[in-house]
């Protein structure tokens, strides 16, 4: 049987707008007309043949039709759906909460007519619509009812039936039309939701032009994992902070959405709520509460780069590769120590980063990962900062969630191929010696290449942010007399001082050691086409230029072989590397100054070198 549309399926939708229950839907399948992306949704034309109405496929569905399950002329059966009126528009729109494909595009869009066969005529919508108790064939006296007449009440009327026999509780349980968060949009009126509260922020100050005032907020998912930020202000924040428990369960009413602000929103959501003090939360009985379905959106490390000092969260899976030691930071804004333990993973592009986890996810959840870390085990983790240490990495904020071997189909498929290939291939730092990929964005060593000169013919660069390049130069002097390396904690790689009496005082750590290390902290001249410049270098990069540690340099040097000291430092000039630098203003003797910082060093694939270079002669030669 050939697949197609429902009969008046449009006047199903229509006539109900916000059905209580998925599961009691007739079914309802629709022609895909004028699909087209507007936005950052697609929209549509649902047709049913006779009838049209405008659709919206949320931001979650946008996958279905890149990938070609949903095409335009093609078929979707409609699982789940709200029709909402627009203020600003005379027509009604269907916002399509749950669908399923049903056939890919069509020849043709489907178009009907509604026909009576006994009496060989064409019913028109105005007519059906009249409700004639009856229709007469002449000379057949044969009387045709309505089928109309055959649902001698309407649904609606079942329902309000239903409801006036019921307890009054179990009415109002009845009455509550709980809308998904995916379905929400600012056109919608009066709505529902039932959400957890699985981030909550502090109390805040603030003083602008209009006065001082108080906001705060929150994070809520709904069982369908789908996250919105809502924000309170003054009076909705002193009434709901209390109220908002984190990991309880509330049905939220009489919010307002708007178009999310990119710059400060901490979920994927294409709009954020706001609740006044007019907003109702109720929070739900221990029987309905439900613990969130974590969603992903993964991104391959070799493709962190693009996102390196972003305003954006990334979620990330992978093979854990190793777990250090539980470290004590000292946090810059309160002094306050913090517990700090980095971990080590791999994915399927042979790249590795480092994932800095704090608090509770450094000392508990770490210790689990560090008593299984021989087992290689998958770990995802959502929401998650990129930052430029060691050229890129990323670190946990509040609101991340580590999960060991979740149950999800990435996660099957990283580990078989791990167990089949990965386990035996050689991985690098993604950080480090990345090849030309428009893919790995600003960050790759071959792009943002500039000169030297570039950088230093504009004293004020930096001067309101750090700015990133990447140059290819030679190291053309580094001082022997300088101060190359510094006495370090072996715990936390800060700068210790003399103990009191014997060993080594961590500042940083709050206690004395037997022993140091020492690292790395230099200057060196970098020469280029263009000229020169003094370049800051820490221990990472230093280790890779000079090819030995600074424990194993002191040693040369203090071993009275001054030329096998010098002739180390000297084996390192005129090398080519890569260079990722950062250009940032600092003050000298109150003065500003510019300082240029190596984050990371490679040495030249002469291949990847080349074809960089034929690309750039490509692009002259096409101007």
């Amino acid at each position: 049987m050939a697949k197609t549309v429902t009969p008046d399926a449009i006047s199903i939708l229509l006539s109900n707008p916000s059905p209580d229950s998925s599961s009691n839907l007739p079914e309802i399948v629709v022609q895909v007309l004028d699909l087209k992306l507007t936005g950052n949704r697609y929209m549509f034309n649902a047709s049913d043949g006779k009838l049209t109405v405008r659709g919206i496929l949320p931001s979650n569905l946008s996958s279905e039709v890149i990938s070609g399950n949903i095409q335009n002329k093609g078929l979707i059966r409609i699982l789940d759906y709200t029709v909402n009126d627009i203020p600003t528009k005379s027509e009604k729109y269907l916002i399509v909460t749950k669908c399923e494909v049903v056939a890919p595009a069509l020849e043709m869009e489907i178009k009907s007519e509604v026909k009576s066969e006994e009496v060989g005529i064409i019913l028109k919508p105005k007519q059906e619509n009249e409700m004639k108790s009856e229709v007469k064939r002449e000379g057949a006296g044969i009387l045709v009812k309505p089928k109309q007449e055959i649902v001698t009440k309407s649904a609606a009327q079942i329902v309000h039936e239903q409801r006036g026999n019921m307890a009054p509780s179990a009415r109002l349980a009845m009455t509550r039309r709980v809308h998904p968060l995916v379905s929400l949009n600012p056109y919608q009126g009066n709505w529902t939701i039932k959400v957890s509260v699985t981030s909550k922020g502090n109390m805040r100050t603030y003083k602008n032009a209009r006065g001082e005032g108080c906001v705060f907020n929150v994070e809520l998912t709904d069982e369908d994992g789908t996250q919105i930020q809502a924000t309170m202000f003054n009076e909705a924040a002193r009434k709901f902070y209390d109220r908002f428990q984190l990991g309880k369960v509330y049905y939220i009413s009489r919010g307002t959405l708007r178009v999310a602000n990119k710059q400060f929103k901490t979920v994927q959501n294409d709009y954020e709520m706001n609740l006044n003090e007019n907003s109702e939360v109720e929070e739900a009985s221990n029987e309905e509460t439900f613990i969130p379905e974590t969603k992903f959106n993964f991104v391959q490390i070799d493709e962190l780069g693009r996102y390196v000092n972003g305003s954006d969260l990334v979620d990330v899976i992978g093979v854990l590769q190793s777990v250090s030691p539980t470290m004590s930071i000292r946090r810059k804004s309160n002094n306050e120590m913090v517990p700090k333990r980095d971990i080590t993973v791999a994915d399927e592009t042979k790249r590795t980063v480092v994932v800095s986890l704090w608090n509770d996810l450094a000392t508990n959840l770490g210790q689990e990962l560090l008593d299984v870390v021989d087992q290689s085990p998958v770990v995802a983790i959502k929401s998650l900062k990129v930052g430029d240490f060691q050229g890129i990495s990323l670190s946990a904020v509040g609101r991340s969630t580590v999960l060991i071997n979740p149950d999800i189909p990435e996660s099957k498929k990283l580990k078989a191929w791990f167990d089949s290939e990965g386990k035996g291939t050689s991985m690098a730092p993604v950080g480090s010696g990345l090849s030309p990929s428009t893919k790995t964005g600003v960050r790759s060593m071959y792009s943002d290449r500039v000169t030297l000169s570039h950088i230093t013919s504009d004293p004020s660069m930096g001067e309101e942010k750090p700015v990133y390049f990447s140059i290819r130069g030679f190291i053309s002097l580094i001082k022997p007399d300088q101060t190359m390396w510094y006495r370090a904690c072996k715990t936390c790689n800060k700068k210790v001082t003399d103990g009191m009496g014997s060993g080594y005082w961590c500042e940083g750590c709050q206690k004395n050691d037997d022993e140091c290390s020492l690292r790395y902290i230099m200057v060196v001249r970098v020469s280029d086409e263009s000229g020169e410049a003094w370049i800051s270098v820490f221990n990472n990069e230093a280790e890779k230029m000079i090819g030995c540690s600074a424990d194993e340099l002191d040693k040369l040097k203090s071993q009275m072989e001054e030329n096998s000291y010098q002739m180390k430092l000297k084996e390192v000039t005129w090398v080519p590397y890569l260079f990722r630098v950062s250009v940032t203003q600092h003050e000298y003797n109150n003065e500003k100054r510019q300082r240029i910082t190596a984050r990371d060093v490679a040495p030249v694939d002469f291949a990847a070198e080349s074809k960089l270079l034929l690309e750039e002669l490509t692009k002259k030669a096409s101007q």
